[in-house]
C-alpha cells in the first residue's frame, strides 16, 4: 500500500487567531502553534526567505488534522476571488461529520460564518450545508439522520 493515512490539509490564512477560534468552535482541538522558518522549510515548499506561524488542529477522533499557516515572508497571495463559488477550480471545502448541525451553525455564526446555500436534507440519510467562515474558508457540515 502506498498511502498509510491522510495526515493534514494546509490552509494559508491572514488572521490566524480568528481562523483558530472558528475551528475550535467547530470542535477541533488546537495541538500547537509555533513559528516556522529555516532552509529546510524553504526547500520543502520551494520559497526563499520564509517566515511563518503555523497552528495544527486535530479532529476529536484524532484521525485528521488541519494545519493553518500565516506567512509573514513572503506575503501570501490571493489566487482566486475572495468568495469563490463552489464550481471554482481547486480545493473548495473540508467536510466534517457533526452531531447537532443547528446548534453548530448558531455557534459558528458568532464567529462570522454564513451559509453558502441552504441547510438541506438528503433523502433519509443526512442534513447537509456549506458554511463560509473567516477568510472565505468553506466548511461542509453533515449530520447523519437515524
Amino acid at each position: 500500500m502506498a498511502i498509510q493515512r491522510m495526515d493534514n490539509v494546509l490552509i494559508v490564512v491572514d488572521d490566524l487567531d480568528a481562523v483558530i477560534a472558528f475551528f475550535v468552535e467547530l470542535g477541533m482541538e488546537l495541538e500547537g502553534r509555533a513559528p516556522l522558518e529555516g532552509r529546510w522549510a524553504e526547500r520543502v515548499i520551494g520559497l526563499d526567505d520564509v517566515q511563518q506561524d503555523i497552528a495544527m488542529l486535530r479532529v476529536p477522533d484524532g484521525h485528521g488534522r488541519i494545519e493553518l499557516a500565516k506567512f509573514h515572508r513572503p506575503k501570501a497571495r490571493t489566487a482566486e476571488p475572495k468568495d469563490a463559488p463552489a464550481n471554482t477550480l481547486g480545493m473548495r471545502r473540508v467536510m466534517f461529520a457533526v452531531d447537532d448541525i443547528e446548534d453548530l451553525l448558531a455557534r459558528l455564526r458568532r464567529h462570522g460564518a454564513e451559509l453558502v446555500g441552504e441547510l438541506v436534507r438528503y433523502e433519509d440519510s443526512y442534513r447537509l450545508c456549506y458554511v463560509r467562515g473567516p477568510e472565505g474558508i468553506i466548511v461542509g457540515l453533515a449530520e447523519q439522520l437515524g
